[in-house]
């Protein structure tokens, strides 16, 4: 019924299309909504629109002046020349029609030829898309129920109600249409009922909000929540995967206004927080390193994704998720790194370090090698927000429940983070702007139970030392005082025992602890052979005469044969207790030498090597040096206070 041409007439409109209804009969009524002249008739119109009806009924009623406009603010200040210059093109029609200015029509001269289409009787066509538009020109135009039955307003808000609102994803592109409708949207309550329908239909996408059983205690709980799931899609209701990709679409601040309708909800917090994370990779490009871009073409401007950055943060739940992952823990390290260059404020980072904290175990070596962004910091890498980090994981640890579970995860957790910051010492160890204290204090961070072998310290200190060769040799010492040599592995041990860095005090004391371990290994032995033989004679009383019954019943050669087998035992025996004697003697001898070097003047000695050469002499080692800890009182103070204060 409608077609659209192009104007060809200098003088027949300022505007650059045009709309002719094809009905046969000439139009009397020109209707110009933004760039486009509609050409209609006004029975159709005024029998739907009771301000079409007022407004051609004023002409009327006034035939010398045939231009109706309803100005804005801005337009009442213009003169009269353009309404002239308006009606002196009307009077050149060979028909006359009445001129009506419709300026700021919600939805634009789409909308208003929908709605035009609706008063004629032509079929329209209502979507999520256009529904909002559509429900606003009905209200401006005073589409109402009571003026004409069956019109547009009740025909938009039957669709709202039981398309729109009864599925997520129509929610969410409606909203989002309602950007360019405001505030008459928002006055006639679309926005907040889009809102309030997408939180409590996110509800349906956690199994334990929506009644779904969570643990049958059977281990079916998984088939039993799939099956729920699979019954609820075919009622029309939607997973949350399948709605996170709408969700992009949304403004900022429609956003914030659905995150706060969630929480007010009492969400749990994986659902707000994936919405979080959907919606800021979309918009805030650095948040992952293997892709610099965000998914969404429109880039915001530097404080507008620093206004989204602080917004997700702070909306970002504070307890540890249930079913956090390693690629979440590694999205919240991508926002503290954007934190950091667009200069958030320092709340903002300070609760995002403590939310990475409390998932610090999940957290991978790539994660924490964080580059320092600030001209106050030396290091490459920013060591003290890592040692934030870590401090608020501890906090946590100490925070969490006692019980015999939670204990277990705990340590778990522990040992993970144990490792994980052994790997990131030795990363750091190289930078030649590290501080000794930074890396001692940072060393000395975790408690003793969470490494169950120091080899990974070892090999940090083993960088530090190589890296910062002009160290004096008390230094040194100190640094290797993190070290708890007693649990080096002997692969370790053998590395460090041909280590020229290490201090000569580190080197003695491992040999110490080699020996002494030593000496258990096989005292250890002894006695269970001891506790072998001993049973092997004697045992109980009932199966010594089962065996003695039994023995005689074989013969006299298999028992003269069990008797040599058991003084053959008894040699090797004696041979072992010789071989722990010697051992201690060694043990003695070293001592006393490990004195003797402690109260000679220091200007007697001859340098490192020549000490080196004279130990492993005078104790028949193979090997140059070995590695060890030199527990210095000051340092063995620290560990003990360390230990104390991480207990769990």
């Amino acid at each position: 019924m409608f077609s659209e041409a192009k104007m060809t007439s200098e003088k027949s409109s300022s505007k650059g299309q045009a709309w002719f209804c094809t009905t046969g009969l000439p139009s009397d009524v020109k209707i110009e909504v933004d760039d486009m002249t509609f050409h209609l008739h006004k029975f159709p119109l005024m029998s739907k629109s009771r301000k079409l009806h007022e407004l051609i009924t004023e002409q009327e009623k006034n035939p010398t002046s045939r231009i109706t406009r309803i100005q804005t603010a801005s337009e009442s200040k213009q003169g009269s020349e353009k309404d002239h210059e308006e009606k002196e093109i009307h009077e050149e029609d060979e028909e006359e029609e009445f001129l009506i200015i419709l300026p700021d029509f919600p939805g634009g001269s789409e909308s208003f030829e929908t709605a035009a289409k609706f008063c004629y009787g032509v079929k329209t066509d209502v979507s999520s898309s256009n529904v909002a538009a559509l429900r606003c020109a009905g209200e401006y135009l005073e589409m109402t129920e009571e003026y004409s039955e069956e019109n547009l307003i009740s025909k938009t808000e039957r669709f709202l109600t039981h398309s729109v609102l009864k599925n997520i994803k129509n929610c969410i592109k409606t909203l989002t249409s309602c950007e360019g409708l405001l505030p008459l949207a928002e006055n006639l309550g679309i926005v907040q009922r889009c809102i309030d329908t997408i939180a409590s239909k996110a509800a349906s996408s956690d199994p334990s909000l929506f009644g779904w059983p969570v643990n049958d205690g059977a281990g079916n709980s998984k088939v039993g929540v799939e099956n729920e799931r699979r019954k609820f899609a075919t009622r029309g209701g939607n997973g949350m995967d399948s709605w996170l990709n709408e969700l992009g679409l949304l403004s900022l601040p429609f956003f914030k206004r659905l995150i706060f309708a969630m929480k007010a909800l009492n969400l749990r917090g994986e659902i707000i927080e994936s919405c979080l994370i959907y919606y800021a990779k979309k918009y805030i490009p650095g948040t992952s390193r293997t892709s610099r871009k965000p998914s969404s073409s429109n880039v915001p401007s530097e404080n507008d994704q620093r206004e989204l950055l602080e917004t997700v943060i702070a909306n970002l739940p504070v307890e540890k998720s249930s079913n956090s992952t390693s690629n979440s823990t590694r999205f919240l390290f991508g926002l503290l790194r954007t934190a950091n260059i667009l200069n958030a404020a320092e709340a903002c980072r300070a609760a995002l370090e403590k939310k990475i904290g409390s998932q610090l175990e999940q957290a991978t070596l790539d994660d924490l090698l964080i580059p320092s962004y600030s001209y106050l910091n030396e290091t490459l890498y920013d060591v003290d927000c890592v040692e934030r980090i870590l401090r608020y994981f501890l906090e946590d640890l100490e925070d969490r429940s006692a019980n015999r579970i939670e204990g277990e995860e705990r340590s778990t957790a522990l040992m993970l983070v144990g490792k994980l910051i052994d790997g990131y010492l030795s990363e750091i160890a190289s930078d030649a702007n590290l501080k000794q204290e930074k890396f001692f204090d940072f060393a000395i961070a975790l408690p003793n139970h969470a490494r169950l072998f120091d080899d990974g310290l070892y090999r940090a200190v083993d960088v530090y030392l190589k890296a910062h060769p002009w160290i004096p040799e008390a230094d040194r010492e100190k640094i290797c005082g993190v070290l708890d040599c007693q649990k080096l592995t002997l692969e370790a041990c053998t590395h460090a025992a041909q280590n020229e860095r290490l201090p000569l005090r580190a080197v003695v004391q491992v040999l110490f602890f080699e020996q002494l371990q030593l000496r258990h290994a096989i005292t250890g032995g002894l006695l269970e052979a001891e506790a072998g033989l001993t049973e092997a004679e004697t045992g109980d009383g009932e199966e010594e005469e089962g065996v003695v019954v039994a023995r005689a019943q074989e013969g006299g050669s298999t028992w003269r044969v069990a008797v040599r087998e058991n003084q053959v035992l008894r040699l090797d025996m004696d041979s072992m207790r010789t071989r722990v004697n010697e051992l201690e003697r060694e043990c003695s001898t070293m001592k006393k030498a490990i004195d003797k070097i402690d109260r000679m003047d220091p200007s007697d000695h001859v340098e490192r090597g020549g000490w080196r050469t004279s130990l492993t002499r005078k104790f028949g080692c193979k090997f140059k040096t070995q590695v060890c800890d030199s527990h210095e009182p000051a340092v063995n103070e620290a560990r003990k206070g360390r230990s104390h204060r991480h207990r769990p």
